[in-house]
């Protein structure tokens, strides 16, 4: 008996210092399965886009810069989000799962440079569903919780269940901005999976269906 809850232990010993980063376009589901990943494992979620949203509410000087490219649906630079996530990764003493980042190989690169990436997770979803998906999103502004009309609506229409406050849609979730935001991760993040490739620490995964079928498959596959 011993023996056995003594291997449990460090069998959740190493899985709480995974180190895993999340691939995907915007709409893939990425966040969902980060947070499974945190409730199951023990890891902390860094999601870049929740850093750099909380930067713009806040109105600092990396979130004023931040905002003119989100809105467009462009990549932020890469200085204003390596310095976040650089200095978040200092406070950390467990595993992470990197949602959102990195989005390119100059910043797969720089990531390197400060850690150790064990696994990566290539969700693959169409444009067309992921066009739906993301248009399909209603955020609360309060609580910061998150609707689909589909697959997760309001109780009542345009108000959050939680705390009452009237829903909005992000400006990046509008369709214009969906496919500007689709052109340029294609554009400039599927290097990434070739990279990670040749490392040889990257799993592709379907990311169409149910949630928690995707969330199997991301696990056995660590």
């Amino acid at each position: 008996m011993d023996k056995f809850i003594n291997c449990n232990i460090l069998l959740l010993s190493d899985t709480m210092s995974f180190r895993i980063i999340l691939l995907g376009p915007p709409g893939s589901g990425k966040g969902t399965q980060a947070e499974k990943l945190n409730d199951d494992l023990g890891l902390i979620t860094l999601s870049t886009g929740d850093m750099l949203r909380e930067a713009v509410r806040n109105g600092t000087e990396l979130g004023k810069m931040a905002k003119s490219y989100m809105d467009k649906g462009g990549l932020v630079p890469d200085d204003v989000v390596i310095g976040l996530v650089k200095e978040k990764m200092a406070t950390l003493k467990e595993g992470f799962v990197l949602d959102g980042f990195p989005r390119t190989v100059q910043q797969a690169e720089a990531l390197g440079e400060f850690t150790e990436i064990h696994h990566v997770i290539n969700l693959d979803v169409d444009d067309d569903e992921l066009v739906s998906r993301l248009t399909k999103r209603r955020s609360c502004p309060d609580c910061k919780v998150v609707y689909h009309l589909l697959f997760k609506p309001p109780m009542k229409d345009g108000i959050c269940d939680k705390c009452g406050a009237a829903l909005y849609q992000r400006t990046d979730d509008t369709e214009e901005t969906v496919r500007a935001r689709l052109k340029v991760y294609r554009d400039n993040t599927f290097p990434l999976i070739e990279y990670y490739e040749k490392k040889g620490i990257l799993v592709n995964i379907d990311g169409r269906g149910n949630i928690n079928e995707i969330y199997e498959a991301i696990e056995a596959s660590l």
